[in-house]
């Protein structure tokens, strides 16, 4: 690494700050298609080429409720916290439900508050696990039980933090759960950038959404 480059990561340093947790890291089993152990993989990573230090590293807790209570149906919560979706809404999250997942979804939840907070206040900011584009108000699907970036928008609007929100939505899946819940949020731009012909079939409008070929 030159000395421009050790410089700029000396200066990063003092501004990134990433929220994770070894809980990010659920256990599946072995032919689950879902690459859990990325959360893991990214943290060290980052740690080992010296773009953060253990220091930058923030754990976070469980959210409070009442946060993901302005985004999603309480039946629905009530039901996914008691463990009572059934065996078919489950296999459209892509997970079996436990209370260890359960406990999962709502620290990632946490972890991109966390991070929003942190990158208004102080520093740039970001949660190593979330994007869960594909939850919806009242269901889960695709690897998505709860959406972090609607939960976490709407907490900032609540907290009079920001008065207008973008989400850049990169992902050869279309955000089509961020989409259908910000359909009737005017302080919340979504905007999608996905494949045309991949997942979800039924696509969602965001406020913008561009389509390149598979």
């Amino acid at each position: 690494m030159n000395k421009s480059l050790n410089k700029l990561n000396l200066k990063l340093l003092k501004y990134i700050m990433v929220v994770f947790d070894s809980i990010y890291v659920h256990p599946l089993p072995s032919n689950h298609r879902f690459p859990m152990e990325k959360y893991d993989l990214l943290h060290r990573q980052l740690i080992y080429e010296g773009t953060i230090n253990e220091n930058d590293v923030i754990q976070p807790a469980s959210i409070e409720i009442s946060n993901v209570e302005r985004v999603h149906c309480p039946n629905y919560l009530e039901d996914l916290i008691s463990l009572n979706i059934t065996p078919r809404a489950q296999r459209k999250t892509g997970f079996v439900h436990s209370q260890k997942l359960i406990e999962r979804e709502l620290t990632i939840m946490e972890g991109t508050r966390m991070a929003t907070e942190i990158a208004i206040q102080t520093n740039i900011a970001f949660n190593i696990a979330g994007g869960t584009h594909h939850a919806f108000h009242e269901r889960g699907e695709g690897f998505c039980l709860l959406n972090d970036q609607v939960i976490a928008s709407k907490w900032l609007l609540h907290k009079k933090l920001v008065a207008s929100i973008l989400i850049i939505d990169l992902d050869v899946h279309q955000g089509n759960g961020t989409a259908a819940l910000c359909a009737n949020e005017p302080e919340i731009f979504t905007f999608s950038m996905h494949g045309k012909n991949n997942y979800p079939l039924k696509k969602e409008k965001s406020n913008l959404d561009i389509e390149l070929e598979d």
